[in-house]
């Protein structure tokens, strides 16, 4: 197991216009000064690879596949040398956890450049994480590859204008993304178009509630939001009472979070007829933690088995990646699986494209590439919409149902794709239907 900063070794070679305009200073986004600039990499047969990873702490779930991942990947590269400009390397791979902190995840990516002189830098889950890494990248000028953190609070870290990162690049959708899936979603049921906004105050809940208003209010659809609350609230009491009478609720909590809002809307009698959240329903775990009640809710789904992607690495499409995945750890696929997979396999086309493992030669090549994905098509340089350094994914809507207890061995809940207005090449399994 890589874990905490051991090093496995196998044999491999290895116009911007916003959609969005975030109000403020969104926080999360500074790094911890670093020593000397850039890493040991460029070595002629090593390819060290740094990982900031999530594994434990209240945001643990979006890193719970990551092990899994590079455990595969190394198997992989053990068996399927990769060359860079004819020569083979040696892959070492270096994972860190951020501890769900965002002062951590700047501290270990520092580590990564300075002391373990990584590459090239890999991280994911949420802003949080995503920008102190990619903050300490460009610091040193070592490339960071990140993904998991809508592209608004990852590229607009002050002001209302994307940073000026040139090391770091990013693949994900953008809030200009969720908040049409969400639209779709609330346009399957009848409401009385009134929407409470669960919003915490960290970068995605300063992001999602400056921007969310007016992106869904061409759907008529009114956000109420009573004001940003701290991550680990136990009492939600006053935003319970400004809810009432909103047929929908939207939010971006992290997952104990919602449990504990779930619970009390519950005790105090306040049933939306749909709810849409964001990140702290995206796992099976955070779901099952809500027994029954959990049974309906809905949210972005960013990668689903039934989606038609393979691996441009190891050839598995995502159905065979989630069935291997919940074969071999006994666990139910989550959506951060198909992503943790996606870094590596542009990482390595990276590396290839560049013939080089030198920071600035890789740092190129992401610029301009273009790699199929178990994710999805991921290009850079090709959407005006965005920033040049990030790459924007594919996304659908889906809705959680218990499962019916026929099958002997299914999971407590299924993941239903219900919306796929945006990505009409992932089939649907139904429509959303209202909470019981």
């Amino acid at each position: 197991m890589v874990r905490n900063g051991r090093v496995r070794t196998v044999r491999a070679t290895a116009a911007w216009a916003s959609t969005a305009v975030l109000a403020g200073t969104l926080a999360g986004c500074g790094g911890v000064g670093g020593g000397t600039i850039g890493g040991d990499g460029g070595d002629d047969d090593v390819l060290k690879i740094g990982f900031v990873s999530t594994e434990t702490g209240p945001s643990a779930p979006f890193g719970e596949a990551n092990t899994y991942v590079i455990e595969a990947m190394e198997q992989w590269f053990a068996d399927n040398p990769v060359t860079v400009d004819g020569a083979e390397h040696t892959v070492e791979i270096i994972v860190k956890d951020s501890q769900s902190s965002s002062a951590r995840a700047g501290e270990v990516a520092a580590e990564l450049i300075n002391t373990d002189g990584v590459d090239l830098v890999l991280t994911s889950s949420t802003p949080d994480i995503t920008n102190p890494v990619s903050e300490q990248c460009e610091a040193n000028s070592v490339p960071c590859i990140s993904t998991v953190a809508p592209w608004q609070p990852f590229a607009i870290r002050e002001g209302d204008q994307p940073a000026d990162l040139r090391y770091s690049y990013h693949a994900f959708w953008g809030l200009e993304d969720v908040s049409a899936v969400y639209a779709d979603i609330w346009s399957q049921v009848d409401t009385n178009s009134k929407a409470a906004g669960l919003f915490p105050n960290d970068p995605d809940g300063q992001a999602w509630s400056a921007n969310f208003p007016a992106l869904t209010a061409d759907t008529g659809v009114t956000i109420d939001d009573p004001g940003l609350y701290p991550n680990g609230t136990q009492d939600f009491s006053a935003q319970l009472s400004a809810f009432k009478g909103h047929d929908i609720l939207v939010g971006v909590p992290i997952p104990p979070d919602f449990t504990t809002f779930w619970q009390q809307a519950g005790q105090q009698g306040y049933q939306p007829k749909v709810a849409t959240i964001g990140k702290a329903l995206l796992f099976p775990s955070a779901v099952e933690a809500l027994g029954n009640a959990g049974d309906g809710l809905t949210s972005e789904v960013w990668w689903h088995p039934t989606a038609p992607f393979s691996s441009s690495l190891t050839g598995q499409t995502a159905q065979e990646l989630a069935d291997q995945y919940e074969a071999d750890t006994g666990k139910q696929w989550t959506q951060p699986l198909g992503f943790a997979e996606a870094l590596f396999e542009i990482t390595v086309a990276a590396v290839e494209e560049a013939g080089s493992t030198e920071p600035d030669a890789i740092t190129e090549a992401l610029s301009t590439l273009e790699v199929s994905t178990v994710v999805g098509d991921i290009a850079w340089g090709v959407d005006d919409t965005v920033p040049p350094y990030v790459a924007k994914t594919p996304l659908v809507g889906g809705q959680w149902r218990l499962d019916d207890g026929d099958d002997e061995g299914e999971h407590p809940y299924e993941l239903v794709v219900v919306s796929n207005k945006l990505a009409s090449q992932i089939p649907t399994g139904g429509t959303v239907e209202p909470l019981q």
